[in-house]
């Protein structure tokens, strides 16, 4: 366990603090959470990176608490009427495409890389920064609903492309991969 995956295993358990935060209604304490959670998914990328600290169990370990503070932090809020669900069942759908494609993948290949696309990164961010402005609206009352509509199709747009980009791009590998089997085994 070196310093990276232990910012990541911290992260993934403030997942529970944060969705009771929100079903409490306690806004700032969850929009302070969730800001350092996620800014301890950056810092845990430098540091591993910087220091070369990459494991193979924190390319695992950094999604998964990623995933897992969206996931959760959506699906709450989502539930608790702060974000829309439409918004919320794209964010769910597309992880659970992901992941569902990543075991089919490795199930097939045996050569699952976690390794996420650029488009995944937006994605990433653009979620982060709706729920920080829906709390943050909700907890200082800044004015800018406009603006919280339009980072709902931000969210929206990112996670379609996302998953559509992962979709495929596994699906070519997947493809090249039984294509190279079968001219090994002729």
């Amino acid at each position: 366990m070196n310093v990276p995956n232990a910012i990541s295993l911290l992260r993934l358990c403030s997942v529970p603090i944060l969705v009771w935060l929100l079903l409490k209604q306690h806004f700032e304490w969850a929009l302070w959470l969730f800001a350092v959670a996620a800014t301890s998914d950056a810092i845990d990328g430098i540091i591993a990176k910087h220091f070369d600290l990459k494991t193979t169990l924190g390319s695992f370990l950094d999604p998964l608490a990623d995933k897992a503070l969206l996931v959760s932090g959506y699906v709450t809020a989502g539930i608790s009427g702060l974000i829309p669900m439409w918004v919320v069942l794209l964010v769910v759908f597309r992880d659970i495409v992901i992941i569902g494609g990543a075991i089919v993948f490795e199930t097939v290949t045996k050569s699952l890389a976690m390794e996420p696309l650029l488009i995944s990164k937006i994605n990433t961010l653009a979620q982060i920064i709706l729920i920080l402005s829906v709390l943050a609206h909700l907890v200082y009352t800044i004015p800018g609903n406009n603006i919280v509509v339009l980072l709902q199709y931000a969210v929206a747009f990112t996670t379609i492309t996302s998953g559509a980009a992962y979709m495929i791009i596994w699906s070519r590998r997947a493809h090249h991969h039984e294509r190279a089997d079968e001219n090994t085994s002729d």
